[in-house]
């Protein structure tokens, strides 16, 4: 059976956070106020310390979604791809895709909503987005949040969910990622591959002989 390969997304394969980038786009773009910088830098430092608010957060992640029509801020979108994303995009990281494809099925897991994500999914050629998804009624968004976060167990209870849907182990599987949150789900796939990890995710590569590498 072919093997399956995981990417985290933000600062594993893009070297930044595109949710916390999408955030200053919008800034700069007048939709929302200098305000939510200030607040989403709270939310990203409890991220990187380890305590997120996860519904907290999602909350405010969806209240420019939810004030603003869905052609406005897809429109918007192509822009922050443009102007954010694709100077973050690292030719290491686009070789691992490309090489990791011809082992196998490649798919990327990232707690980020997808609205903010499927593009750049798309920019790395990979068709299987695990995301954080935002329900969409009537053409805009209703302020939920569908499903569960796939953050953390979140994240792994739905990437299991779609290796069972079809027919991969995930006991077999090699997963990157840069953060301490992914613990979870480095723990439970066969290789374990920490890229520009943080200090925390560093001491437990060393704890489990895990290999760290960078794609910077």
């Amino acid at each position: 059976m072919p093997k399956l390969t995981i990417f985290d997304l933000d600062n594993t394969l893009l070297a930044g956070d595109s949710d916390r980038a999408w955030g200053q786009y919008i800034v700069e773009k007048k939709i929302v106020s200098d305000a939510f910088l200030v607040e989403s830098e709270k939310f990203y430092n409890s991220y990187y310390e380890g305590d997120l608010d996860i519904d907290g957060f999602l909350a405010f992640c969806l209240k420019p979604l939810t004030e603003n029509k869905l052609s406005e801020l897809l429109e918007l979108r192509e822009g922050f791809i443009e102007d954010k994303i694709k100077p973050m995009m690292l030719e290491e990281a686009i070789r691992t895709v490309e090489q990791k494809k011809i082992e196998g099925p490649v798919i990327i897991a990232t707690a980020t909503n997808s609205f903010v994500t499927r593009p750049i999914a798309d920019l790395f050629k990979i068709k299987d987005l695990i995301a954080t998804e935002f329900v969409i009624r009537d053409n805009e968004f209703t302020g939920e949040v569908d499903g569960i976060p796939c953050f953390r167990e979140g994240k792994v209870k739905k990437v299991e969910e779609w290796v069972e849907a079809n027919g991969y182990e995930l006991s077999s599987a090699t997963f990157y990622s840069d953060s301490f949150n992914d613990l979870p789900l480095l723990e439970k796939v066969e290789t374990a591959i920490v890229v520009d990890g943080d200090d925390k995710l560093i001491e437990q590569a060393k704890n489990n002989d895990w290999e760290c590498i960078s794609f910077r």
